[in-house]
């Protein structure tokens, strides 16, 4: 299957749209059969190492973001469900914890969790995901068990009839949502009707007949008789309705009230529109009425309450708010409408506030929590979920009874006037561990380390100043500071360990300490410099035992540690410290890495007469790895031999097998071998190295006196020659295949007669590759920019292409260029 595709790759007579159906039967099927609210299906991936979720339902795709993607060798339900075939049953979130803790981790929310492998004949392609809540739950029936398994049954039966009509099922997109079926609603109805304004006929549908109660058959075209099923108090509406269609042309949203025949009394909307006509033709409204049933009354309802009343999305999106609400918030309901809530007012945006719709939406039960507006005055939230979204209703209340305690590890519980018991929202400690050790995971170097833990903890915690010091040489140095004035750390740089600092004491004695006022911070250390902060957090940075450094926050306002806090600086003070380990290791491994290649590569190019050389490398940025990609300068007795070559992979082993076949390239040309027989012997010497690894070579031997030249290519890009004060152009050379695939492989040479004042290009596919493009299309860019490059000198020349060629700042792979300048000395070799 080609990578991000939609989905598995159609190569008989399926769809896209029988993928779909196929899992969304046997999804829902699965999910109406023990009372769930929602689910998914995993597949495997084409290369087999993940799952891949291909289907959601009745979860926002993207509160499962973080689990579209799992390797199949991870500690998670649905690992293990396809990887030993077992269905695995977890009735709430304490069992959930006890198993599978790093999907607690992951999501720490109170539901009930079923994974059954699906077969595509006897082999398991995937895991079938059911969600329930929790509450309540005592555990699956004999039936329940059959039902699911016939469920998966379906989804593997589906999967292996597309299988044999040509389809891969594998899966490697985005996951598709698909909406659980909604419950029974009161519909809404609409009737058509065309009014003829000069001749006072109407014609209506029968809908149209059915809402205004009068039998189709008997109806006359009479807006008289229509208008007699009005409420004579709503007589005046009728008479609203015909005023502006003939004055404005349009009727917009006229509410009416009918009387039915058995007496009941059903509200409906009039709305019209007079089209345009030619000169001459009658006017007519062509319109509708709308039998809004219950609905309209509901709305209306709504908005009479004083509290606050709004209606989430399934991704958490405002789509109705009532006028209380506005009235509490303070905000008009515009400004809310189609947006998270959290994002539009700024005193919402603690990530408390979203992780309690998160645990609603994922938990299916009702949460609240409180909240305090900017202008002092505390709010009650509670949120109604079901699969579809959720309802929220906001009430004023008075403070917490002990507000001391509204931030205290436990907060405690009080009713709200007319409405549930609510806590204060917290974000709590293990959202910030989960939120740093996802982000920790994506930093690699020291100083990435550092830009996250500024980046994470300063708004996660409120604090203004955030700085890292690390160990070298038994003294402390600033690795990364942010908030703190321009010098005022200058006079802690590299004190020593047994200096008489919080920071210093924190990390030799492996004990957070915690500042605060800055009267507790001075009665500890008196004399220690200050600047604006008022409270302080100095966090070792311990990993394995071993000190790495100190963490310090600081807070600009007097601020209460709570026990969360703590635990929580603590904790993240140590995925810290592991962090920067791993970023140590990774940059001196990179360094030596790197070191290694530049001492394998020329350090600088022999002078020749009649010959100008240039040479650049470029290394990848992506990852720790190293690359296979060089280039020399030889001179030979018959002129001089220069070569380009890319030994594939990027390691080590790479580096080395390089460094081995540009010794023995250099040795065989400096012999005086025909170019061919470079080649070839080079050929021979990767075969006998059994080194398993192939690599690519362009080798041209030059006459500085006649500017004769061969060339042999070995499944190399071709390269380029820019004429003298004219075009450039991809010489087509013949090729043999790469070496190190075939001892007897033959490389054949094309001879090429050079101007004075032509320059020959040589490089490695990393210049010419970009991710999407194909490297024919690179080659092609790489030509126009050396074609189009101004007269300059060819140092300058190679940096230009060089930033021409790789503009991203992404790249895979390394890249090598050399220049070949000839400038001839008019002297013949013969």
């Amino acid at each position: 299957m080609a990578r991000g595709s939609r989905g598995p790759t159609t190569s008989g007579t399926g769809t896209a749209t029988e993928f779909d159906r196929v899992l969304a039967e046997g999804l829902l099927r699965a999910v109406r059969a023990v009372e769930g609210y929602g689910g998914g299906v995993y597949l495997r991936s084409g290369n087999r190492r993940s799952l891949v979720l291909a289907l959601v339902a009745g979860v926002p795709r993207s509160l499962l973001r973080a689990w579209w993607r799992i390797p199949v060798s991870g500690a998670v339900p649905a690992a293990e469900a396809y990887r030993t075939g077992r269905s695995i049953y977890l009735a709430d979130a304490g069992e959930t914890m006890r198993r599978f803790p790093q999907m607690s981790v992951g999501l720490p929310y109170p539901f009930a969790s079923l994974y059954i492998p699906v077969r595509d004949g006897g082999e398991i392609v995937g895991v079938l995901v059911v969600l329930r809540a929790a509450s309540h739950w005592t555990g699956l029936t004999a039936a329940e068990r059959r039902r699911l398994r016939g469920a998966a049954n379906r989804v593997g039966y589906g999967l292996t009839t597309l299988s044999r009509e040509g389809r891969a099922v594998d899966y490697d997109a985005d996951p598709v949502a698909i909406r659980m079926p909604a419950g029974a609603a009161a519909q809404v109805r609409v009737g058509m009707f065309d009014w003829d304004m000069a001749g006072g006929g109407i014609s209506a549908d029968d809908e149209a007949c059915a809402i205004f109660g009068v039998d189709p058959s008997a109806f006359t075209g009479s807006l008289r008789q229509l208008a007699s099923r009005v409420l004579p108090d709503d007589a005046n509406e009728i008479r609203a309705v015909v005023r502006e269609a003939h004055e404005q042309g349009r009727v917009l949203a006229r509410r009416l009230r009918l009387a039915a025949p058995d007496g009941t009394v059903r509200p409906v909307e009039v709305w019209g529109q007079v089209p345009d006509r030619a000169e001459g033709e009658p006017r007519h409204l062509v319109g509708a009425v709308l039998d809004l049933g219950s609905g309209i009354l509901a709305a209306e309802a709504a908005e009479r309450l004083p509290d606050g009343i709004f209606s989430l999305d399934g991704d958490g999106r405002l789509t109705y708010a009532n006028h209380g609400l506005e009235v509490l918030l303070r905000v008009d309901r515009e400004e809310l409408l189609g947006r998270y809530p959290w994002e539009v007012l700024p005193w919402l945006s603690d990530p408390a506030y979203e992780d309690r719709y998160r645990a609603a939406m994922l938990s299916q039960e009702p949460t609240s929590f409180m909240v305090c507006h900017p202008r002092g005055e505390w709010l009650a939230f509670v949120l109604y979920p079901d699969v579809h979204g959720l309802t929220g209703r906001v009430v004023p209340t008075g403070p917490p009874k002990d507000e001391a305690r509204a931030h205290a590890a436990d907060p405690s519980m009080f009713e709200a006037p007319g409405a549930p018991a609510v806590t204060v929202a917290r974000a709590g400690a293990l959202y910030h561990v989960v939120q740093m050790a996802s982000v920790l995971t994506e930093a690699v170097t020291v100083r990435e380390v550092c830009a996250v833990v500024a980046d994470q903890l300063l708004p996660a915690f409120g604090g203004q100043e955030v700085a890292l010091y690390l160990i070298s040489d038994r003294r402390m140095h600033l690795a990364w500071q942010s908030g703190y004035p321009e010098g005022f750390l200058d006079r802690f740089e590299g004190v020593p360990l047994d200096a008489r600092l919080p920071g210093v004491d924190a990390l030799t004695s492996g004990v957070p300490i915690f500042f605060e006022s800055e009267r507790h911070l001075l009665s500890a250390y008196p004399g220690i410099p200050l600047d604006r902060m008022r409270s302080w957090a100095f966090l070792p940075l311990i990993a394995s035992s071993h000190p790495v450094g100190s963490c310090i926050l600081g807070f600009d306002t007097p601020h209460s540690f709570t026990t969360d806090e703590r635990a929580a600086l603590t904790a993240l003070g140590g995925l810290v410290a592991q962090a920067v380990e791993r970023a140590r290791l990774y940059d001196a491994e990179f360094t030596l890495a790197r070191g290694l290649q530049h001492a394998l590569l020329p350090h600088r190019l022999p002078t020749i007469t009649g010959v100008e050389t240039a040479a650049r490398y470029v290394p990848g940025t992506q990852g720790m790895e190293i690359g296979g990609d060089w280039y020399d300068v030889i001179q030979t007795s018959r002129g001089v031999a220069v070569v380009v070559g890319d030994v594939e992979g990027h390691n080590v082993a790479a580096a080395a097998t390089m460094g081995q076949l540009r010794s023995a390239a250099h040795a065989f040309a400096a012999s005086g071998a025909a170019p061919e027989d470079v080649v070839r012997r080079t050929n021979d010497h990767l075969v006998d190295l059994d080194a398993g690894l192939m690599a690519s070579c362009v080798y041209v031997e030059l006459d500085p006196g006649s500017g004769r030249a061969q060339i042999v290519r070995a499944g190399h890009p071709p390269p380029l020659l820019r004429h003298p004060h004219g075009p450039a152009d991809v010489l087509e050379i013949a090729g043999g295949t790469l070496l190190g695939v075939d001892r007897q492989a033959s490389f054949p040479v094309t001879k090429l007669d050079l101007s004075a004042g032509s320059v020959l290009a040589m490089y490695t596919d990393g210049l010419v590759e970009q991710a999407g493009q194909d490297i024919e299309e690179g080659i092609e860019l790489l030509r126009s920019s050396f074609a189009h490059l101004p007269a300059m000198d060819l140092e300058s020349t190679a940096e230009r292409l060089v930033q021409s060629a790789r503009r991203s700042t992404d790249r895979p792979d390394d890249a090598a260029l050399l220049l070949t300048a000839y400038v001839g000395t008019g002297e013949g070799s013969g």
